[in-house]
């Protein structure tokens, strides 16, 4: 296979995996183009204000307004980067691909040397754009959590039994108050989407409130739930599930946590594509006649 060939097959699937991300992605594609006008600034002046506040606070500034801002750049980095990367390979992926169409139907083969130092300069920087956003996306995906749903097992527990108390699973740090949600990489769980018959083995009387969840940030075992078996409605549960406005109607939720998986995976694979774009437009630029 030609160089010239290898060039447009580069330049062909950068353009078509661009085009469904432009489609799927948890920003584009998922309509949260709010969050470009998110003020960072603000979260960045309350860590300066927490680090520079006297006592021992670096735990709780870590969990709380560290955490807040880390967030924020992130969310933001990612909407950013997914207009500009994506735009960008869009671009040229069709530039490059029509060019490189061109010259395989032997059109303008004087422009070959040309066309290779633009496929050369377009795949590197497209490399590095599409490859920064992998980065934000990796970390939203896998590092912020989703507040609007309490963290479960697949059976829908948050905590077991433990002698007469009952035990948390999620508990984490005093200080963590997120512990008890899910991040966006876990939404794809069956247990954050539509189930029928959810509740089919489910005792209600074991259905936890809010309060006793929240608790679960205190402590492996916090107060609300010691000694909990020793009440009669709860003296038969082994677990504690979620109750019944934490299970969702849709799939909504699988949707945004494989928005952003599908499109970590496809911009990984134009991560290559940029790469062999740039190699194939060196190649050519050096040699214009191997097209």
């Amino acid at each position: 296979m030609g160089k010239g060939l290898l060039f447009f097959c580069c330049a062909g699937c950068i353009l078509v995996l661009t085009v469904v991300n432009l489609s799927v992605g948890p920003i584009i594609g998922g309509g949260r183009r709010g969050y470009g006008t998110l003020n960072c600034k603000r979260y960045k002046d309350l860590l300066d204000d927490a680090k520079d506040a006297p006592g021992d606070n670096d735990d709780y500034i870590k969990y709380h307004q560290e955490y807040d801002y880390n967030t924020c750049t992130r969310i933001k980095g990612l909407h950013d980067m997914e207009f500009t990367a994506f735009i960008f390979d869009a671009v040229i992926g069709f530039v490059c691909g029509l060019i490189g169409l061109l010259h395989l139907f032997d059109l303008k083969k004087d422009f070959v040397s040309n066309t290779g130092l633009i496929g050369l300069v377009c795949g590197i920087v497209g490399f590095v754009l599409t490859f920064v956003y992998v980065i934000f996306n990796g970390l939203v995906y896998t590092t912020v959590y989703y507040t609007g749903y309490y963290k479960r097992d697949g059976d829908y527990a948050f905590a077991e039994k433990d002698g007469n108390d009952f035990k948390c699973f999620y508990f984490d740090d005093v200080n963590n108050p997120n512990s008890i949600y899910p991040k966006y990489s876990d939404l794809g769980k069956k247990q954050y989407n539509y189930k029928f018959d959810w509740d089919k083995d489910i005792n209600d009387d074991c259905k936890a409130s809010d309060n006793m969840i929240t608790s679960c940030t205190s402590a492996e075992k916090p107060t609300a739930l010691q000694g909990l078996r020793t009440n009669p409605r709860y003296s038969n549960c082994d677990y504690l599930y979620v109750n019944d406005d934490q299970i969702e109607d849709g799939i909504e939720n699988k949707d945004t946590s494989d928005r952003f998986l599908t499109a970590l995976i496809l911009s990984l694979i134009v991560c290559l594509a940029n790469i062999g774009l740039a190699l194939f437009g060196f190649l050519l630029f050096r040699n214009p006649s191997d097209f």
